[in-house]
């Protein structure tokens, strides 16, 4: 096993191209052609969690924060960051980091978090914008459904709970093959027409090269005349937090006592009780207040998120309750889905999750 396969995977679920522009997500440290020892799972990366790597002879840490964020201009252990790389080099740990990348899917962190909540009608708060295109290409018309059947095994063609969906164009197509062409029909030197179909699938931005080799590879054509716009609606399930509904209403304080028990956390961190009780949650893990107005937008009852401020808990002005649970406690579960999309994937492969507890924040 390759180290190379172990991320495939990941960008499978989270591509890359997902991440916000301040981000650091990827291989961070390490080589992607190493043969791979054993995988740890962590939230965040830590010197105990690299030496915990090292004991327990796994070469390669998948963490759900970069722990390099900013640049690194020198690498002399002068702070912990700069250690903790020093001794992932020294001991060929490889570290890659899935973040806001993660944060962006309907099956990433905050669909963990909505699952343990047990919420209903999920759908994503705030919708990245720019995550949807169309692909426009012109095919004979008998070889139509097969180049169809390819794009839409890239991934091409879903909208909402419908799959394989396309629209299609009979008409005829013209050009005349040169001197070093090999036509699929007609003859090099002469003006040929024939009946083409102009297919048009949408698809996620993010597999844009996939579909495009896909539909390449399926399509008889040496020269593929094709177009891609993007489109000014959005990917319905790419996008920041998550809204949805408790199978029963609850009241407000019967559902703080549900994110302790759920979230194994001391205390929550919250603004006035609402009289109405609550029905519909938006939630964000980790730091979430720049959703706070598309949560009211939303209708929800309650936000649940960490790292408010002071200030920020005035802005629902008495129309929501917002509920801070802590950062590291609402992201605590990633660790548990990074471990399960590994091992439904590779079953017989070694996938730990740390020992560690990496949350600095204690209570008293």
């Amino acid at each position: 096993m390759i180290i190379k396969k172990i991320i495939s995977v990941l960008e499978g679920i989270a591509d890359p191209s997902l991440q916000e522009h301040y981000d650091n997500a990827g291989l961070l440290t390490g080589n992607a052609a190493w043969d791979c020892t054993g995988i740890i799972c962590t939230l965040d990366v830590t010197e105990d969690v690299v030496n915990e790597a090292v004991e327990k002879k796994c070469n390669l840490i998948v963490a759900h924060h970069p722990i390099i964020f900013g640049s690194l201009k020198k690498i002399n252990g002068k702070n912990y960051v700069e250690r903790i790389i020093i001794t992932a080099i020294k001991n060929d740990v490889a570290i890659y980091a899935i973040h806001t990348n993660l944060d962006n899917v309907m099956a990433g962190v905050n669909g963990k978090i909505a699952s343990l909540l047990n919420l209903q009608k999920q759908t994503i708060l705030a919708e990245k914008e720019n995550t949807l295109k169309k692909l426009y290409t012109f095919v004979p018309s008998n070889r139509a459904e097969e180049v169809r059947f390819a794009i839409f095994e890239a991934g091409a063609g879903q909208i909402g709970n419908y799959s394989e969906c396309s629209f299609n164009t009979d008409g005829k197509g013209t050009f005349k093959a040169g001197v070093k062409t090999n036509p699929y029909v007609g003859n090099r030197g002469q003006k040929h027409s024939e009946a083409e179909t102009r297919v048009e699938i949408v698809f996620p931005a993010f597999l844009q090269n996939k579909v495009v080799e896909a539909m390449k590879a399926a399509h008889p054509y040496e020269e593929v005349a094709y177009d891609i716009i993007t489109l000014a609606n959005n990917h319905p399930g790419t996008g920041a937090g998550i809204v949805g509904e408790l199978p029963e209403p609850m009241l407000a304080d019967e559902f703080l006592t549900l994110l302790k028990r759920v979230f194994k956390v001391p205390v929550v961190r919250h603004t006035t009780m609402l009289h109405r009780s609550v029905k519909k949650v938006a939630l964000c893990g980790g730091a979430g207040s720049f959703l706070i107005y598309k949560a009211l937008e939303a209708g929800a009852d309650v936000f649940v998120t960490a790292d408010m401020k002071y200030h920020e808990f005035f802005d629902t002005d008495g129309r929501m309750m917002i509920a801070d649970i802590g950062h590291y406690e609402s992201e605590q579960f990633t660790i548990d889905l990074l471990k399960e999309v590994l091992e439904q994937k590779f079953p017989t492969f070694a996938v730990l999750k740390t020992g560690v507890n990496t949350n600095p924040v204690h209570y008293f």
